[in-house]
């Protein structure tokens, strides 16, 4: 495959390109102002013509969305007043822009985006969804789903140093300038890395507030240490080849998302913490049993959350696609075959993706990997770090020494069939969170009454146990039972510590 042009000297216009875009408005809420909504709908399925339309008569900012976003040829003249102060043979020179015989055109990608604090713009290479592009062995993928999904899922509670593994264009670097004081960011490519400073750069952040190295994993960082780590690395489960530096490792199958859980813990700060995504094969009945493999025995605090499943054959048709491949083509069939083959000898019946958050302990391992099908509130940051918390909290404290009360916006829900003259029969009574997660526990009828006994200034755990056996004439509750109970529920947020 080829390499794209250079983009080497990008932050060196980086200035102006704030100037020009701050004066045209081409930010998030820009951009949507000028489309209106169905526009701004149309842009985002990679349907060009009624955002053309609606840039008829946009001004500076149309021909900014119609260069950048939709990557038409625009008028020279057109292109030079829009992007002023910035000259178009500087931005043709860096590798922004291209002449072609009617005109400039657009050779990476720059939009905004708003991570909830404002616009913020990233430099990214074209992804195909407005026009045909080759797709190079060095690009660099723009915001996409899964960097806009670890974005939110990671916490924002400010930090020393942060760790960017696999930046990519920068977009979780740049979204840690909010929170973090020293950022370093680490990729295979200097494509990537220049993008990053560019970005870093347009977003006049401080430079002396982040470090760009070049190289594979955690090789440029040596021996640090970091307050949290984030990190969107090339996880594709395939073949232990690279023909995309942005979606493959060159590692066997699941080999990059094993690497990560099994490295990162060496690199973080005592206390420290990780957000990552990964990806997981399933060959046999459980796949907690896989990623159990992947941590250490002593000193974190493990929380992997799987969010989907994928069977084989709609994994690699999803990434051939998204790689530009055109699944009717010979050449694209045999790549598949080829593929899933080594999927089916290794056993892969599923992959399974989703998030590893961590936090280095000096304490044996606690490890809870589960499922989250369930829709659930967005951003999922603090959830985590609350998480982690409330583990550290468990691991210090005495069940049945301890008050508690029942989260607000909790909800009790009782499922009950019709049985003929008998009527209602309850089947199922559930306790679910109503925010988060929305987790939902399955209790009996000694354990709704258990909860609606507690209170943060009541009796502790244990003395609520006692008290329900007495006034139901039942046999004394096993302080195990109820004390696994109440640490599932606390490690979900619905039962919630006095004072925590």
């Amino acid at each position: 495959m080829s390499t794209a042009r250079s983009v080497e000297d990008l932050a060196s216009i980086a200035a102006g390109l704030r100037s020009a875009f701050l004066r045209t408005d081409y930010t998030a809420d820009g951009i949507l102002n000028l489309l209106g909504t169905d526009a701004h709908d149309a842009l985002g399925r990679g349907e060009p013509v009624p955002v053309r339309r609606a840039c008829t008569d946009g001004g500076e900012l149309g021909v900014l969305i119609r260069l950048l976003l939709l990557g038409d040829t625009c008028p020279e003249g057109d292109v030079a007043a829009a992007l002023k102060p910035v000259p178009v043979d500087d931005a043709v020179r860096v590798g922004m822009l291209d002449h072609d015989d009617h005109g400039v055109r657009a050779a990476i990608d720059v939009r905004p985006v708003d991570f909830g604090t404002g616009s913020r713009w990233l430099f990214s290479d074209l992804d195909g969804s407005m026009r045909r592009i080759a797709i190079t062995d060095d690009h660099v993928l723009g915001v996409g789903q899964a960097s806009l999904s670890l974005l939110r899922a990671t916490a924002t509670e400010p930090v020393g140093t942060l760790l960017d593994i696999g930046t990519g264009c920068g977009v979780q670097a740049i979204h840690a300038a909010d929170f973090a004081r020293h950022i370093t960011a680490t990729d295979i490519t200097g494509r990537s890395l220049a993008m990053t400073r560019a970005g870093v750069a347009i977003n006049d952040i401080a430079p002396e507030r982040v470090t760009v190295a070049r190289g594979a994993w955690f090789g440029p960082v040596g021996g640090s240490r970091f307050d949290h780590i984030v990190a969107n690395p090339p996880f594709v489960v395939g073949l232990p080849s690279v023909t995309h530096t942005y979606r493959d490792s060159g590692l066997d199958l699941d080999g990059a998302s094993e690497l990560m859980c099994r490295t990162a813990p060496d690199f973080l700060a005592e206390g420290g913490t990780a957000s990552m995504l990964a990806s997981w094969t399933i060959r046999g009945d459980d796949w907690r049993e896989r990623v159990a493999q992947w941590i250490p025995d002593h000193g974190v605090d493990a929380w992997v959350v799987q969010r989907d499943v994928a069977d084989p054959a709609l994994y690699v048709g999803t990434w051939l696609r998204d790689a530009g491949h055109d699944l009717r083509d010979p050449a694209a069939a045999e790549l598949a075959d080829r593929w899933l083959s080594h999927l089916d000898d290794a056993g892969v019946r599923g992959i399974g993706f989703g998030f590893v958050f961590l936090r280095r302990t000096d304490e044996p391992t606690d490890l809870l990997a589960e499922e989250m099908s369930q829709a659930f509130d967005d951003p999922l940051g603090p959830e985590a770090a609350e998480y982690l918390r409330r583990v550290a909290w468990l691991r210090d404290h005495d069940l049945g020494e301890e008050r508690f009360s029942v989260r607000g916006g909790a909800a009790l829900e009782r499922v009950a069939t019709l049985t003929g003259d008998d009527g209602w029969e309850d089947v199922v009574t559930r306790i679910h969170r109503g925010d988060g997660p929305r987790w939902s526990h399955e209790i009996d009828a000694l354990g709704r009454s258990l909860l609606a006994g507690l209170r943060p200034d009541g009796l502790c755990l244990d003395e609520v146990a006692e008290l329900l056996a007495m006034a139901t004439g039942s046999d004394p509750l096993d302080p195990g039972d109820v004390h696994a109970m109440i640490e599932g529920l606390v490690r979900h947020g619905i039962v919630v510590p006095a004072g925590m």
